[in-house]
């Protein structure tokens, strides 16, 4: 085999443990992986506002509205006026939220980032290197993604990926 088979095939491994992970999850929580880390998120101080939500997946304030409301419907988030600001809204997680977060099988990308920060500088410099090349190559360096690992369509700004 070449190393372009070689490479194809490591590509469709990483491709295809996305999704094997997120039907995995869908299954366990009933929930997309963009949904159960917006559920991480505000589970980590037991609220957040849909902005610092917003901000740390890497999507725009209405995917985070989308997200939000999905989990408010299933029970596991309120939204709640903030008593310091009126204006601004908290999200806070539910007892069902964070046993659902507790739950869930080990995320794929807490996986890889306890691997990754393992590893040593060097290395973890030269896996970035690759991945951006890799991405050059699929002309993928301008499609707006977050660092969570998800698999579907994901909106951002209103425009669909």
């Amino acid at each position: 085999m070449d190393r372009t088979d070689i490479s194809l095939i490591a590509l469709r491994r990483i491709l295809r443990a996305t999704e094997l992970y997120g039907k995995e999850l869908a299954n366990a929580a009933k929930l997309t992986a963009a949904q159960f880390r917006a559920l991480q998120i505000v589970g980590e101080i037991g609220h957040a506002t849909p902005s610092d939500i917003a901000t740390r997946m890497g999507v725009s304030q209405a995917t985070i509205t989308a997200l939000v409301d999905k989990l408010v419907a299933r029970g596991l988030v309120t939204r709640e006026r903030s008593e310091r600001d009126r204006r601004q809204t908290n999200v806070t997680i539910t007892a069902e939220g964070q046993a659902t977060v507790d739950e869930a099988p080990d995320a794929l990308q807490q996986r890889y980032v306890r691997k990754f920060e393992a590893l040593e500088d060097w290395e973890q410099a030269q896996i970035i290197a690759s991945l951006e090349r890799v991405a050059a190559m699929l002309d993928a360096e301008d499609i707006d993604a977050s660092p969570v690992l998800t698999t579907g369509d994901i909106h951002h700004g209103g425009k669909r990926h």
